[in-house]
């Protein structure tokens, strides 16, 4: 998980390092300094300007947080931070719908769910077998010398 974010930080590093100056400058610079100090030293990450960086292979970390840097210092407007903020709300909605969908626990949950349907129905469908009394026993004894 470090190691993680410490390559996050490399890769945030080098995009704001390829920013033009005024984004650049929208972020403090302590905070550039934070991504410059913490990065790991010999990672060294290649960003393709040319190509959108949802392309281009980057950690879920570094994807977090260059949205919190959008969110904190390049958004302009309130309304761009609350189109921003509810399509993070959008996204954690879908996934926690997902994980409830998908959640192993759940999943076996709904195995032994139905394995007890199926024996509360083989338990519906099994008939009582009940001992024929003296009657009954005549009467089928009849019966079957009819039949011959």
């Amino acid at each position: 998980m470090l190691m993680d974010n410490m390559i996050a930080y490399a890769e945030i590093d080098e995009i704001l390092n390829l920013l033009e100056d005024r984004y650049r400058e929208k972020v403090p610079e302590k905070v550039r300094n934070f991504f410059k100090e913490e990065k790991m030293v010999d990672y060294v990450p290649t960003i393709d300007i040319k190509i959108p960086l949802i392309q281009q292979n980057l950690k879920r970390e570094t994807i977090v947080l260059l949205s919190i840097l959008n969110l904190i210092y390049w958004c302009d407007t309130l309304e761009e931070k609350q189109e921003i903020l509810d399509e993070l709300s959008n996204n954690e909605k879908e996934k926690q719908d997902l994980l409830e969908k998908y959640n192993p626990d759940n999943l076996f949950k709904k195995r032994q769910e139905e394995k007890q349907e199926v024996a509360h129905i083989e338990e519906l469908s099994v008939v009582e077998y009940k001992k024929p009394n003296f009657i009954q026993k005549i009467l089928s004894k009849i019966a079957r010398l009819f039949k011959k």
